[in-house]
């Protein structure tokens, strides 16, 4: 399964230096029952390659429990918006820990495309794009390729059924044959 919106909280919450249960009630878990859920979400497959990826390239200390800070828990948007403001001295540094773009949907590629079942053709195929997005892309391209059985209609089904009727033994035979004068 791919990262959903309450996994990227967390692993945001533990880059910033949060415990694994005060990252899971950063990611919106419940006060209760956060610790096993950190703990669940840290042992996640999806969670442990990000993590991973962002220790490799250095945006996330190896040893993240060691510097935990307490304000993770609860930031109020006042302290977050003078975070964004960093002075002339801290511009360079937020530069470079600047948070990768996650891969998924591109507008330009969107727009190149008339057709919808041409675009979710070029998703579905795109190695670039997230699984679970090539994977909902699949989805909705199923019914333009393999339509259900149960789709056609009353009529279509009896004339369907009469025409396989019609074939074998017991079928109509050909009419007579007619001589033209």
């Amino acid at each position: 399964m791919a990262l959903t919106s309450r996994k990227r909280a967390f692993i945001a919450a533990l880059r910033e230096g949060a415990s694994n249960r005060d990252a899971a009630v950063a990611a919106g878990y419940s006060e209760r029952t956060a610790s096993a859920a950190g703990s669940r979400l840290v042992k996640d497959k999806d969670v442990a390659a990000e993590l991973m990826k962002l220790r490799a390239l250095g945006l996330m200390p190896p040893d993240v429990k060691g510097d935990v800070k307490p304000d993770v828990k609860a930031r109020p948007a006042a302290k977050a918006a003078k975070d964004a403001e960093p002075g002339p001295e801290g511009a360079p540094e937020s530069e470079e820990q600047a948070e990768p773009e996650p891969a998924g949907f591109d507008l330009a590629q969107a727009l190149l495309h008339r057709d919808p079942k041409d675009f979710l053709l070029s998703v579905m195929n795109d190695m670039g794009t997230e699984a679970k997005l090539r994977v909902d892309a699949a989805k909705a391209l199923m019914p333009f390729v393999h339509p259900r059985k149960g789709e056609s209609g009353k009529k279509d089904q009896a004339q369907a059924n009469a025409d396989k009727a019609a074939t074998g033994k017991f079928g109509t035979r050909r009419g007579p044959l007619q001589s033209v004068k």
